[in-house]
């Protein structure tokens, strides 16, 4: 296993795509509960950790060792994991006000190139050998050979600690900075899927745009005359 995540890591991250593609297709509603606690339980352990820290250091006069270090990497999957479910429900902002006075077939052939672009910036940093073909001079580079670097190397993070019962089986104390560095790749890959799928529905019809749509203008639209009535 860990051969074909070193020798193949393209191939095993697209098999994680497609395998968390399906399963989204199969079981739309677990998987939206999964992502969703996921999303909930990163929060709230950053809340509870930076509770705790404050406690003991003022209160103690102690701590909790690696704390910050863990609460920078747990905010780093919040954001790398949680952009994907972003464009999933339609959450990120974005400036719409000038492509929605084109006429319809422009405006939707712009959310289109807005859909393409995300899954270009993503594929970007995933890996960067394809831009070979274009003329780029540098081979590999992206999410996918850093996280493979350091899978390769035993590199721990600065502070963080492997509990005392995990470290002969880790080999090391300080935990492995590929183990926190994974949800690059894998965020990546999400992201890319997701943009991926908003093209299609935006091509079908069935979604407007990659970013958030007029949800407060409705909402004022809809309650307009609420009070006067």
């Amino acid at each position: 296993m860990t051969d074909i995540l070193v020798n193949f890591p393209l191939l095993t991250l697209t098999a994680f795509v497609g395998t968390y593609f399906i399963l989204d297709r199969l079981a739309p509603r677990a998987m939206a509960v999964l992502e969703e606690s996921l999303i909930a339980i990163i929060l709230a352990l950053m809340v509870l950790l930076a509770f705790v820290q404050v406690v003991l250091r003022y209160g103690f006069n102690s701590g909790i060792v690696g704390s910050l270090e863990l609460n920078r990497i747990l905010f780093a999957w919040l954001i790398l994991f949680g952009m994907s479910y972003g464009l999933k429900v339609s959450a990120h902002l974005g400036i719409d006000s000038v492509i929605r006075l084109l006429p319809r077939p422009l405006f939707r052939a712009f959310a289109v190139f807005g859909a393409a672009a995300v899954i270009l910036y993503a594929v970007l940093l995933i890996h960067g050998t394809w831009l070979t073909a274009f003329g780029a001079t540098t081979k590999g580079g992206g999410a996918v050979d850093y996280w493979v670097r350091f899978f390769r190397l035993p590199i721990g993070l600065d502070d963080l600690l492997y509990p005392e019962w995990m470290r002969e089986f880790a080999g090391q104390d300080r935990v492995h900075r590929w183990v926190a560095y994974i949800i690059l790749p894998v965020g990546l890959g999400l992201l890319a899927m997701r943009a991926l799928q908003a093209l299609v529905e935006i091509w079908q019809g069935q979604r407007e745009l990659v970013i958030a749509s007029h949800e407060a203008e409705e909402l004022v639209n809809e309650n307009r005359n609420i009070l006067r009535d």
